[in-house]
């Protein structure tokens, strides 16, 4: 299976938006060839945001209930980093309820290597591996089958899935991650061989999920999810090169996961991406996604890329502000902290469920929507 190319050029992913149809996605979103936008690498590491998303959607004129679906999407992901937010480190952990029936707190070997037996399954973690994509409903069949039958408790496999994501977003995939296990939800979540044939275009049969979901409910851990493991993952950041800093200009600081071109693009600063070895070795990435990221940064104009830790760039910097954008990450950051760009910034009921955060913030989001529209 050849490696695809994510587009990096600031310019050409901006030109992404004008392909959005919220309609056609609204439709078929679930499939794994449905209408998906390919919008969420470049989220994710910053480069856009959801606000601006939604404006762009907003001014194209489409109505708010053409767009529903992909909007509540939108806000899926804005309600996880919220979430985040306020749990900070405890997202970490079995946040609502705790995982029930852990055998093991590896990964099945089988998911490792793409050997479930369910094909659609397995060529999704191929492509996972090779790509760095994965659909979102395919993210929730390999979660169910690590978690709800593997047995295997949620942290570590989410910590493999995110490794190799272009898109990896620990806040979403953590919490997604715990949605499907029940730790974060009021039930697991279980899907059958039917529901998968139906969302992926498979016909395959006979396999120990073609069953009826009161058996499946109950079903004992099939032999192939039955092995563990637990992987060491890697990353692997660039050599440390010297910087440059100009002491009457700020320092802007940029990261894995703001790694956005427009930010404070109309001031003179110093621009740093700061790649702390700590943070890595706590939410480890492949070297795909350090690629991915590399080539993203270039859009910033005149950046220079820094591996150590904050102290040892701040003192680097010694008498230029520091300014950066809020992120759970950043929370030892000092200087002039920006706030991120939220569709809803006075959102209400961030940490309940999505449901009634949806139900709670939907007028705010109708009200906005027509402002713009």
């Amino acid at each position: 299976m050849s490696e695809k190319k994510y587009i990096t050029n600031y310019n050409e992913i901006i030109q992404l938006l004008d392909q959005i149809d919220p309609v056609k996605y609204g439709r078929t979103r679930n499939f794994i060839h449905g209408a998906v936008t390919q919008l969420s690498p470049y989220i994710s590491r910053g480069v856009l945001d959801t606000e601006m998303i939604f404006q762009h959607l907003a001014r194209k004129k489409y109505t708010y209930y053409q767009c529903e679906k992909f909007i509540q999407q939108l806000l899926w992901r804005e309600y996880f980093q919220r979430v985040w937010q306020i749990k900070k480190s405890m997202i970490d952990s079995d946040l609502k309820n705790k995982q029930e029936n852990i055998s093991n707190w590896g990964i099945p070997i089988s998911i490792n290597n793409a050997q479930t037996s369910i094909h659609a399954i397995d060529e999704g973690i191929k492509k996972l591996k090779t790509e760095g994509s994965m659909h979102n409903h395919l993210r929730m069949y390999v979660a169910f089958l690590s978690c709800n039958l593997g047995n295997s408790h949620w942290y570590h496999p989410a910590q493999w899935m995110y490794y190799y994501l272009l898109d990896g977003d620990w806040g979403s995939n953590a919490l997604s991650w715990q949605w499907v296990a029940g730790t974060f939800s009021n039930k697991k979540y279980i899907a059958n061989q039917e529901n998968i044939n139906h969302y992926t275009g498979t016909n395959q049969t006979n396999t120990f999920l073609d069953t009826s979901y009161e058996v499946l409910q109950n079903l004992s851990t099939p032999a192939e999810l039955k092995n563990h493991e637990i992987i060491d993952f890697e990353t692997n950041l660039p050599e440390n090169t010297s910087i440059q800093i100009d002491q009457s200009l700020p320092t802007l600081l940029y990261n894995y996961y703001n790694l956005s071109p427009t930010w404070k693009s109309d001031i003179k600063a110093n621009r740093i991406l700061l790649l702390e070895p700590a943070i890595f070795k706590k939410y480890p990435v492949s070297d795909q996604c350090i690629s991915f990221m590399i080539e993203l940064s270039s859009n910033i104009k005149d950046v220079q890329i820094f591996t150590g830790s904050f102290e040892e760039l701040k003192s680097k910097t010694a008498d230029s502000t520091i300014h950066y954008r809020e992120h759970p990450l950043n929370e030892h950051y000092q200087g002039i902290e920006d706030p991120r760009p939220w569709i809803l910034p006075d959102a209400d009921e961030v940490t309940g469920s999505f449901f009634s955060f949806w139900k709670k913030n939907e007028k705010k989001l109708r009200l906005v929507f027509s402002k713009n529209n």
